[in-house]
């Protein structure tokens, strides 16, 4: 599977111990690489903890945090219908039709030549624009829009801005090794949808902590375990609203809940999936995590998807007994030198969330489609306290 599904990064744990690594197209283990939709479920997850706190209500209509919204055809829909793509918004993520909404979207934040000059200027200003099609709170459809307006609530909700909410509530807790980035368009707003980027190592310490029920490698409470149980059990609805979907989900029987794919009816199993490749793979009961990093020539394919979770799934955690070795996986939270990117362990982390422009930065996932991004920029959030700061 490795070998034919353009495999750039390719990672399994049991319990915490490394069972496989692989960087089969010559990525660095230190490489950041494009998560795409990936970054949907770490927005999720920020969502979640604002629901913890009491910051963010799953009832309350979207207008609550973002009053601009009710002049759109989101008036009347409710956090819940976007944490689990269930308003009934008009949006296409058709990725081969220049024309759908995902693609004008793109086109917004900078990812994609600008077709139409009269186009909304920002992703915000994009998102006021899109219309309803039907009743909200009915059938699952994938639309990435959701995320956006997601990610719109956390940060109105909050009054602080995603990449240092992520940086906060998410990424200083893990013990990553790296900072991660995340584009953003040319108001500085976060691409909530897609724009993140992290190491494949970093990446699957998000998963363990999943798997864990919330809790970090480094013991740390990251997302509340209800938050976790939730995004298993769904809603009563949950399942019969993704088998009346119009989208192509390849997933009989599963759903969607809090920006995850739930792919099995009967089994404990959590996806984070991104187009071009990309995924997170939590099975609870067999204790496993998984991580693909991918370079697909194409947005999506059913055959490349369906090998890359049969992978996952026959994976079985090694016999002690057969001589095979496995490691602990590093739980160190290891330190950041300013303004070089770069990790050295015992450093004092800085705490920057910085901004960066990435005309040119090479990215290994989507090759085919986003080796360029005229006008957008990221923002490389650094792993511990929040910050924010311009180079």
């Amino acid at each position: 599977m490795v070998a034919t599904t353009y495999t750039d990064g390719f990672m399994v744990m049991h319990d915490g111990r490394l069972i496989a690594e692989e960087y089969p197209a010559g990525m660095a283990p230190d490489a950041l690489h494009l998560l795409m939709s990936v970054t949907k479920s770490l927005v999720g997850s920020v969502a979640g903890v604002l629901v913890d706190r009491g910051v963010l209500d799953p009832a309350a209509p979207l207008t609550t945090y973002v009053p601009a919204l009710g002049l759109s055809g989101y008036a009347g829909a409710t956090v819940r219908h976007v944490l689990d793509m269930r308003s009934g918004i008009v949006f296409s993520e058709n990725y081969l039709d220049p024309d759908a909404e995902v693609r004008r979207l793109q086109q917004c934040i900078g990812w994609s030549p600008r077709r139409d000059p009269s186009s909304p200027a920002s992703m915000y200003d994009f998102l006021v624009t899109l219309t309803q099609g039907s009743p909200h709170g009915g059938p699952f459809a994938y639309r990435s829009c959701e995320t956006d307006v997601l990610g719109w609530m956390c940060e109105q909700a909050s009054g602080v801005r995603m990449p240092e909410l992520m940086a906060d509530l998410l990424w200083s807790r893990l013990g990553v090794e790296h900072d991660g980035e995340i584009s953003i368009d040319s108001t500085g707003t976060a691409f909530h949808d897609g724009g993140m980027s992290t190491t494949m190592r970093d990446l699957a310490r998000f998963g363990q902590m999943l798997l864990d029920e919330g809790r970090s490698m480094t013991g740390q409470r990251v997302l509340p375990a209800s938050f976790i149980g939730d995004s298993f059990a769904g809603d009563p609805d949950s399942r019969q609203a993704f088998a009346s979907s119009v989208t192509d989900t390849r997933m009989p029987g599963g759903m969607y809940r809090n920006q995850f794919w739930l792919p099995y009816p009967d089994r404990e199993v959590l996806l984070c999936l991104g187009i071009h490749g990309q995924m997170v793979y939590i099975n609870a009961a067999a204790r496993l995590v998984g991580v693909k990093m991918s370079s697909w020539p194409v947005p999506q394919d059913a055959a490349m998807l369906s090998a890359t979770l049969q992978s996952f799934a026959h994976r079985r955690p090694p016999d002690d007994a057969s001589g095979e070795v496995t490691q602990p996986f590093s739980t160190n939270t290891l330190g950041v030198t300013e303004n070089s990117g770069t990790n050295t362990p015992g450093s004092n982390a800085s705490g920057r969330i910085s901004e960066t422009m990435s005309t040119t930065r090479e990215i290994s996932a989507a090759r085919a489609c986003l080796t360029s991004r005229p006008n957008s920029r990221s923002w490389k959030w650094k792993g511990y306290a929040p910050g924010y700061a311009r180079n």
